[in-house]
């Protein structure tokens, strides 16, 4: 689908605060709020617009970020991400190429729950080895 100045205009006020009321989103826009709302299902409706989520203030943010690369045995690939889908430090997963298989995303309060959940992940049936990387600042971020 293709998106005008006006989506990307919309989008943008979405991108800073989701939860702008439609008769804001008008008003910024200096448009009617009728149209605010037909060009939102438009753009829901197309798949431009996936949801709408919460992001996390710094102070409410766990204090330890870390990556885990791992590589699992030949067609264990559903048997791994289920266990990894079971651990709630686990935020995202990805496939990947090269010599692992999935990169882990990992959030912890404490160092001890992420040593826990790397040691969960390295337990599970199907896993052949992983490694980690733990995240120490963060120097760019396009999500805020």
């Amino acid at each position: 689908m293709q998106t005008d100045e006006t989506d990307e205009a919309l989008l943008a006020l979405l991108a800073d605060n989701a939860r702008l009321p439609v008769a804001m989103l008008a008003r910024r826009l200096g448009i009617a709020r009728t149209t605010v709302q037909a060009r939102l299902d438009r753009l829901e409706n197309a798949g431009v617009i996936a949801g709408y989520t919460l992001r996390r203030g710094r102070e409410a943010r766990p204090m330890i970020r870390a990556t885990a690369l791992i590589m699992i045995e030949p067609r264990r690939q559903p048997e791994v991400l289920a266990r990894l889908r079971s651990l709630p430090a686990v935020i995202e997963v990805h496939t990947t190429s090269g010599r692992f298989d999935l990169i882990a995303t990992l959030t912890a309060t404490t160092t001890e729950e992420l040593d826990d959940t790397l040691d969960r992940i390295a337990e599970a049936k199907g896993v052949r080895g992983s490694e980690s990387l733990v995240h120490l600042s963060t120097k760019i971020d396009r999500r805020r």
